[in-house]
């Protein structure tokens, strides 16, 4: 047994999914799919609003990044 066909036992092993039809795997291996693919597009989307938004225009504009933390004593 190869590496790749031993992430997929140990995958199919952890999830549940052995004993299922095929097709009722494949169906539920598309929704995960999905599911990643939605989190990854809006977190992409999310980076590239804070980089346009927040990050670009301090570059610009030569201002520092670094925290300031105001310790009141």
């Amino acid at each position: 047994m190869n590496w790749i066909a031993r992430k997929i036992h140990l995958y199919n092993v952890t999830i549940g999914l052995y004993m299922l039809d095929w097709w009722e795997r494949y169906l539920f291996n598309i929704l995960i799919l999905v599911l990643l693919w939605f989190v990854f597009y809006n977190g992409s989307r999310s980076a590239t609003e804070f980089y346009n938004g927040y990050i670009k225009p301090k570059m610009l504009a030569g201002q520092s990044f670094a925290v300031e933390e105001n310790i009141i004593m």
